[in-house]
């Protein structure tokens, strides 16, 4: 008698849970997951990051930690589409930074952010991305994209302005096409009165 496992059908869920120190990696290690997995879409993979207590996430302490920043008080503030994959986060890449929450109570957690214009000296404004579907003046829908390893559609909340320091991003994680980026520039320009 055959004492194999029959092979899986696409109701089988597989689901296999990864620890992994505190990388850049994780992403690439899921979508390897996936594709030895199989391209059964319905498959499920975990990636479960791990953290030294003492270790700090890109962005989150120090001099290259990421702030929000009044809007209108950052003075002249000039948007470009110009994104250059060299590891360097650039207007138009969507970057992973840590991203405090509203609060302010010095809690947050790595998100990603969509840079919108550089700043004299090494930063970077910044606004933040959701998956959570939104509507309304806050919120500019910008599709799915490769800085979700899921591919769910985003949205850029244009009501919180970050300042991102290059030291201060975990990973560069792709660039929004340009139609979307012209979207969000709009409306910051609209809300803000930037160029």
């Amino acid at each position: 008698m055959d004492q194999r496992r029959p092979p899986p059908t696409s109701t089988t869920t597989r689901s296999v849970v990864v620890q992994v120190g505190y990388r850049p990696c994780v992403a690439w290690i899921k979508d390897l997951l996936n594709r030895v997995l199989g391209a059964d879409r319905r498959a499920r993979t975990t990636v479960t990051t791990t953290r030294r207590p003492d270790e700090t996430s890109p962005g989150q302490s120090g001099p290259d930690r990421t702030v929000e920043v009044e809007p209108r008080s950052v003075g002249k503030v000039r948007m470009s589409y110009s994104p250059s994959t060299d590891a360097d986060p650039d207007p138009g890449e969507i970057v992973w930074t840590w991203v405090p929450y509203e609060e302010n109570d010095g809690r947050g957690k790595d998100r990603p952010v969509l840079v919108v214009a550089a700043e004299v000296g090494d930063t970077l404004l910044a606004v933040q991305l959701t998956s959570k579907a939104h509507q309304g003046a806050d919120f500019v829908p910008v599709g799915a994209g490769a800085w979700d390893g899921e591919h769910r559609p985003s949205w850029v909340r244009i009501d919180r302005v970050l300042r991102v320091h290059a030291g201060g991003m975990r990973r560069e994680a792709s660039a929004l096409e340009r139609k979307h980026f012209d979207e969000v520039a709009k409306a910051l320009r609209a809300r803000y009165g930037w160029s």
